[in-house]
């Protein structure tokens, strides 16, 4: 059973008293009243789940009652914030479901089951007092971009200035530092499914020399971009670059790259770094991928510059206030999912409608985000890419993405925030949009006649490499296959999939590999087993699938970059075997070299069973 109410924000209860604690001197936590419940509401609480909604605040809350004990927390998906509402398939009253993606959270343990085995809600503190009323208390860190504060100074015309090179490469002139964000300016991403949209000034390698300090926030490779960074380590091996220190290393592959670049400096998360008087920076980690993603905020003489970059959650959702300009990403697209799957639900006609739906509800929600952090000025970025390899058509026409004109009229509908489309090569002068938001010089667009989109991409260098994998040594021995999987140390988990070489469209590979591995005892049967199991059917493109197997890359080459092709059953997201193969794979790559001696000592004959005809 559960029930809604709407109660406001006061209460004549005592507050009890927190203890208090100082860092840097400026700051203290705090506690945060969230929700009142009279003695009177709290005798009428059902067991099971129970809504609420703070009528002053708007905010929603989730209370679990079982027997005696009380958990809650607020009603926010950890995922994109959707709102919970009761989850009719759960007979036992425990689950809520999630009206954005589905996603499910047992308010019983607080821990989501689905996808299954993957994330924990935030509780809030509950507390009683004399009379039997009840409180829900959020205990608030300090902020950390609040320590040694610095009030905003004047600034003059063209001495912050923020020019636009491509995707989520943002190149910020400080004062007399400068500074660049993820320079992703040559070739493609995610192995050869990601290319770039807009066509970079034609000096940006000379832009990216004269920085005094660059900024990577994860190792997506349309933000670390390894062909882009060996262009630069060629002219400047030692410039700074500035990475946050995430659980997998933003440069775990640098030895493997060939990149020779030898001042990447790992900071902390929630510390200002001082790079002179005036400019300090400070980056944060993702709430749901605290494992990976990061973001940034730049303060040059006071004023923040906010950049969200790809974090699902930035900061668990804490993050500054009216800060001078914000950016962050809006265009949607950024997966496998649904264009890559098949079977089942996933019709062409399902498939259209929940991109369309999940494009519009991304717009809401970055409308909403900027709506609730009042930034003076926002910029939509790290969108701007394209399926543009002639083998990827049926993804470039069906992967549509969000427009950032449409976000950003979505924006000015709300609130008084200035928006700014950015076309590769145009410069925002901060000072002068401060000041002045109409000044005809506030934004200097690109020279007329600039060319803004590519219209030809060289795919030939980048596609030799992967097909020199295809032919690998490695492959002509079929126990690679125990080798890889007993590398990647995925086990103790109850799954089959199917793994099945292909061509480009998808079809099996003449000569290659198509074969069963069973990852809860890591078996590779010629048959699906008899017991009750999970089952994925994973098709692909040999080039790539073979490429990512002989370097040990992480399977986001495959999967975010539409180089498969999926079928389930059930219908279900299996967060661990996915998280594992897309970030929690080896630091470094299997030792093939021993694996060909140690196949050449024990004899030359090559098993076929797990190759098709």
């Amino acid at each position: 059973m559960s029930h809604r109410n709407d109660t406001s924000n006061c209460c004549s209860f005592k507050i009890p008293r927190q203890r208090n604690w100082q860092t840097m001197g400026s700051t203290e936590q705090t506690t945060e009243i969230l929700l009142c419940l009279s003695p009177v509401e709290v005798a009428n609480l059902k067991e099971g789940i129970n809504f609420f909604r703070n009528k002053s605040t708007g905010k929603d809350y989730i209370l679990y009652k079982s027997k005696s004990r009380l958990r809650a927390c607020k009603n926010v998906c950890k995922h994109q914030g959707g709102l919970f509402i009761k989850d009719i398939e759960d007979l036992a009253g425990r689950s809520v479901r999630c009206t954005k993606h589905n996603w499910k959270l047992d308010v019983s343990t607080m821990k989501y089951i689905n996808p299954p085995e993957s994330f924990c809600q935030d509780e809030l503190v509950v507390e009683m007092d004399e009379n039997n009323g009840l409180l829900l208390l959020e205990l608030n860190p300090p902020n950390p971009w609040d320590s040694e504060p610095r009030s905003p100074e004047e600034l003059d015309f063209g001495e912050v200035q923020i020019t636009y090179l491509t995707h989520a490469c943002m190149d910020l002139k400080l004062g007399d530092k400068r500074m660049v964000f993820d320079p992703w300016l040559i070739g493609p991403a995610f192995a050869r499914g990601w290319w770039l949209l807009h066509e970079p000034p034609s000096d940006w390698l000379e832009r990216l020399c004269q920085a005094d300090l660059i900024y990577i926030s994860h190792l997506h490779s349309d933000h670390l971009s390894y062909p882009t960074l060996k262009k630069l380590a060629g002219r400047r091996p030692d410039i700074p670059i500035y990475v946050g220190n995430t659980e997998r290393p933003v440069f775990w592959n640098l030895n493997q790259s060939g990149v020779q670049l030898t001042n990447i400096n790992v900071v902390p998360f929630g510390i200002w770094q001082q790079v002179d008087k005036n400019l300090r920076f400070m980056i944060l980690m993702d709430g749901v991928h605290p494992e990976m993603d990061t973001c940034i905020i730049v303060e040059y003489k006071g004023h923040k510059i906010l950049n969200t970059v790809d974090c699902t959650r930035p900061n668990g959702g804490r993050l500054p206030t009216k800060v001078a300009l914000m950016m962050s990403d809006f265009a949607g697209g950024a997966s496998g999912f649904p264009m890559t799957f098949s079977g089942g639900k996933f019709t062409e006609e399902w498939k259209a409608q929940f991109i369309k739906t999940e494009r519009k509800k991304l717009l809401n929600y970055k409308a909403q985000l900027v709506k609730n952090l009042q930034p003076r000025i926002y910029c939509p970025f790290a969108g701007y890419f394209v399926e543009s390899h002639p083998s990827d058509k049926y993804i470039k026409e069906t992967n549509t993405k969000n427009d950032p004109n449409e976000l950003n009229n979505l924006i000015k509908k709300n609130s008084d925030v200035i928006t700014w489309t950015p076309r590769p090569g145009a410069t925002l002068d901060l000072g002068r949009m401060l000041k002045d938001p109409t000044d005809s010089k506030g934004i200097i667009e690109p020279p007329e006649g600039t060319k803004i989109y590519k219209d030809s991409w060289d795919f030939e260098p980048y596609l030799e490499i992967l097909n020199a994998a295809v032919g690998d040594e490695i492959f002509l021995h079929s126990s690679w296959i125990k080798e890889y999987f007993t590398w990647a140390g995925f086990k103790d988990y109850n799954l089959v999939v199917r793994m099945i070489e292909t061509d480009e469209d998808f079809n099996p590979f003449p000569g290659g590999y198509d074969y069963l591995v069973d990852f809860l005892d890591l078996s590779f049967p010629k048959e699906r087993p008899q017991r009750e199991h999970p089952y994925e059917e994973i098709r692909s493109r040999v080039d790539v699938i073979r490429h990512v197997v002989k370097n040990g890359l992480l399977w986001d080459e495959l999967y975010i970059g539409f180089q498969t092709r999926l079928q389930r059953d059930p219908d279900i997201y299996h967060h661990l075997f996915w998280n594992h193969f897309q970030i929690k794979l080896p630091l470094t790559p299997p030792n093939w070299r021993s694996f060909l001696t140690c196949y050449e000592q024990n004899g030359p004959g090559i098993s076929q069973e797990c190759k098709t005809t």
